[in-house]
């Protein structure tokens, strides 16, 4: 379970890498909509896990890698918007979240429109 600290700045990162990511589509994947699903801070605050979701689906390849490339500049980044708060900024595991892909293929199958898992 997470500590109440863990939760506080899980959701102070989550809010300042939703800005960062916003400025990063300006700049580089126009069109594309990154967000900040959840972030996950380990006990000891030294690493961060950040879930992206990225639309549309197809630039989630192209994403994932600049962000994987890019970790060091979007660590200092968020130390230039967090650096007041935290002592230390923790180090960041970027992820794709794929829950929208999931989401939307169980609705495609609901819908008939797909391959039924039961038959």
């Amino acid at each position: 379970m997470e500590s109440t600290r863990q939760l506080k700045i899980a959701k102070l990162l989550q809010k300042e890498m939703a800005t960062i990511l916003q400025d990063l589509a300006r700049e580089h994947f126009a069109g594309t909509l990154l967000s900040v699903s959840k972030v996950r801070v380990s006990p000891d605050l030294g690493v961060a896990k950040i879930y992206v979701s990225i639309f549309p689906i197809s630039m989630t390849q192209e994403v994932e890698k600049f962000l994987n490339v890019n970790n060091a500049k979007l660590r200092g980044a968020l130390g230039h918007s967090v650096g007041r708060q935290l002592r230390v900024v923790p180090n960041l595991a970027v992820f794709v979240d794929d829950s929208l892909e999931y989401e939307e293929n169980i609705d495609r199958l609901l819908r008939g429109e797909g391959e039924s898992p039961i038959l």
